[in-house]
């Protein structure tokens, strides 16, 4: 068993297994490279070739314990035959949803449309660095994917005044994402993915009048269809602020936090392995700085199954060198 599956299964709280969210991509200069030449970014993510180097290029740098498929939560909407694209320092575009369309498309289209990513996932997983190693693979939770596909751009911006007008629209897409996440899922593990992380990017727009509807419950379909497959899944409803709810309803075998939270808060009050919640500004400033920040988060979680992580993903503008350093720092802890 791997040190991460060891903490998330077992409870083990002797070690302290570290990966990072986005650790495979903008910081590091051989993606950089890599990128320059392939300007469409969901090309790039159906290279399987590619997709298998970039996953495996920290993993080359750093001790870290798991890979993280290099993908986007938005290849499940593009399998839907949705339009995506990504425009240079706007973020991802979507075009209009044909809900007929959607409704039509079978199982072999959406695995066939959106293969190279499970091809992918069979390379990294047979690769000699990962021998001891994890392997996740992820999906969008579905309100955050229906978040995408109805505002047609991150809700960063704005969220449509008009977003929650369509009641039937909004019923019939959140039936037809966990049909189709669920498949997603399936076809990650039987490629080799031995933990799946469901993330919920904007799980924090939403009132708590509306969290059963559009969290709770669809995410528990989703955490109870991974687990009937016997693989651990690890929640990440970042802005939610009750996580202690979050994690008595929907049951996931590990949460990760976000940075806004408060981790003694949460060493207290959830019983769960926890993953995550230092802020990746954190590895914009120094070496002393980094190591006090990364230092509290393991003291308060030291009798805790915890797995360390960032509150979200790693920044772009993040100096490789500090990745390297922090990683130590969890190793020698």
């Amino acid at each position: 068993m791997t040190m991460l599956k060891d903490v998330i299964i077992n409870k083990k709280t002797d070690i302290n297994p570290i990966w990072i969210m986005r650790q495979a991509g903008r910081y590091l200069p051989e993606f950089r490279e890599i990128r320059k030449k392939n300007s469409d970014f969901i090309k790039l993510c159906l290279n399987q070739n590619l997709a298998t180097e970039i996953t495996l290029q920290p993993l080359k740098r750093f001790d870290l314990d798991a890979a993280i498929i290099f993908s986007d939560i938005l290849m499940v909407p593009y399998g839907l035959n949705q339009k995506v694209e990504f425009k240079k320092n706007f973020g991802p575009l979507l075009g209009d949803i044909n809900i007929e369309e959607i409704s039509e498309i079978n199982e072999d289209d959406f695995v066939k449309k959106i293969n190279p990513i499970y091809e992918a996932i069979n390379s990294v997983r047979n690769d000699e660095i990962l021998k001891n190693k994890s392997t996740i693979g992820f999906v969008g939770a579905p309100w955050t994917l229906l978040v995408y596909m109805i505002n047609k751009q991150s809700p960063k911006i704005k969220l449509k005044d008009n977003f929650f007008d369509d009641d039937i629209l909004i019923r019939k897409i959140l039936i037809i994402l966990e049909k189709f996440l669920k498949i997603h899922i399936k076809n990650q593990i039987k490629s080799g993915a031995q933990i799946i992380q469901i993330f919920d990017s904007w799980a924090g727009l939403l009132e708590k009048k509306d969290l059963l509807n559009y969290i709770y419950s669809p995410t528990l379909n989703l955490v109870e269809y991974t687990k009937s497959l016997n693989i651990p899944v690890i929640c990440f409803p970042r802005g939610i602020n009750d996580y202690k709810t979050y994690c008595e309803t929907v049951k996931p075998d590990a949460i990760c936090i976000d940075y806004e939270v408060d981790p003694i808060k949460i060493s207290k009050n959830i019983k769960i392995p926890v993953q995550g919640g230092m802020d990746p500004k954190v590895l914009l400033t120094d070496k002393e700085n980094l190591k006090k920040e990364a230092k509290k988060y393991l003291d308060i979680f030291k009798d805790h199954p915890y797995i360390f992580n960032l509150g979200h993903g790693v920044l772009p503008e993040t100096d490789p060198n500090m990745m390297d350093c922090l990683v130590k720092i969890v190793k020698d802890y």
